[in-house]
Formats: C-alpha cells, structure tokens, sequence
C-alpha cells in the first residue's frame, strides 16, 4: 500500500489490476478484442453488463417490487451530483477495500479512525441501498474494462494524462510538502475528480491543479461508455495518494 500512495508509484507506475476480475470474465475480454473502436467496445461492456447484473432500464422497470438492482451507474449518477454523498461513499470504501487508500475527507477532513468524520464516511458505504447486485464486482469489472480501455484504444502508448481541477481550498487534499511558490506535492482523496479540459476546471475554482496522472490510476473516464452521466464535463475519476501538483493561482 506504501508504494501504491507514494509519488514514486506516480512517477514510474506498474500495471494494476483487481486480483480474478478477468480471469472469471473471459467472454467479456473475448467480446472487447472484437471491438473496432471504443465506442464499439463501450457497447460490448454495457451489453455484458446488462445481461450479468440486469441494470439496463427496461430490466430494472420490470422488476415490479422486487428488490433494487444496485448499478455502478448509479454510483456515477450519484457522484456527479455529489461526491460526498452515500453513493460517493460506496465508490471511496471500493478503492479503500481494493487499493488499502483510505479516503481523506468525506463531507469533512477524516483526520483519523473512530471519529465523528469517519463513523459518517463508514454508515454511508455500507448503505443497504447500494450493496446489492453484486456492486463491488460490477467496479472491479469497470476498472479493468477502464484500463482495458485505456491501453487499446484511448491512450495507447502513454503513461501518463494530464489533468486539471479546480479548488477554492485544500481542504479535501493534504500538502505533503510545498516544492516552490507554484508546485506541491499533495495526498488527494482515495478517489477524486479532474477534468481533461482546463477551461471545466476554471469553473471549480479559483486554483486550477495540473496533474499528470498514470494510466493505471483512472478508474473511469468521459468517453469510456456512450452514455453516462458526467459526459459534459470531461471528468475523469482518479484513484488517490500523493502527487506532484503544479498550482496555478487567478
């Protein structure tokens, strides 16, 4: 786990990958080898998704009183309105039961285990509403088409994106250490949104952090599905830990 939030990690990444998920899935990888392009691939995941969990609409209207079908479509949904929120909290206790990163604020700072903080972040991930229908191997399956992804069609070849956010304050990112005026090293949340587009960022805040990010580290991006709730944004959702940051003030 030391490695994983370490800045070397960042600085020289290694593949990762959630222990099983492709090996219990092989169909699925099957079905993406015959995509022609992202979009076609996107389309194959969805279909898998639908036919594995039944979360496409018409399935889930259909099931009358039946129990709700959880989807990490959903916990994307709920993101993008709030990242503090329960469904924000079902994607941090993912990368913290995946990864070891523990998050480092939730509605506020969680400075440490057994406070107020960390009781209101734990109530919230364990939430009912969202721990059926197998959530957490839906996200492992997201993270590993999102990295399949990545290597064969969105950034083939590179190592690294350079992505931007915008803040008013650092409360929900810790400085580690300050490097000069314009560049920090900085412990980000366990999971985290930036934008590949700078001039989204500006409209976050007034510091615009420029981050290169590995591959490895982006658990989901906006043009990974043809549909999804944070399109308009160019987001990207970035796994935590500390990172080299340049700041740029206005």
């Amino acid at each position: 786990m030391g490695y994983l939030t370490d800045v070397a990690f960042n600085d020289q990444p290694v593949p990762l990958h959630i222990a099983g998920a492709r090996e219990m899935n092989p169909s699925l990888f099957e079905m993406l080898g015959q995509a022609a392009d992202l979009v076609d691939a996107g389309d194959a995941f969805s279909c898998y998704m639908n036919a594995l969990f039944g979360i496409d609409p018409e399935q889930r209207a259909g099931a009358g009183r039946r129990r709700f079908r959880s989807s990490f479509l959903d916990l994307i949904k709920g993101w993008g309105f709030d990242s503090n929120g329960p469904e924000g909290a079902v994607l941090k206790g993912w990368v913290e039961s995946r990864f070891g990163i523990f998050p480092t604020f939730h509605k506020q700072p969680i400075e440490r285990v057994a406070s107020t903080a960390w009781a209101t972040y734990v109530e919230e991930k364990m939430s009912s509403r969202f721990h059926n229908n197998a959530i957490t191997v839906q996200l492992d399956l997201l993270f590993e088409f999102c990295q399949w992804a990545l290597a064969h069609f969105a950034a083939v070849g590179s190592t690294h994106v350079t992505l931007y956010r915008g803040v008013n304050a650092f409360d929900e990112h810790q400085i580690v250490q300050r490097i000069d005026s314009r560049r920090v090293v900085i412990r980000l949340n366990n999971l985290t949104s930036f934008s590949s587009d700078r001039s989204v960022a500006d409209c976050f805040g007034d510091t615009i952090l420029t981050v290169r990010v590995p591959v490895q580290k982006i658990l989901f991006f906006n043009r990974l599905l043809a549909a999804h709730p944070l399109k308009g944004e160019a987001e990207y959702l970035v796994i935590g830990g500390a990172y080299h940051v340049t700041a740029s003030y206005f």
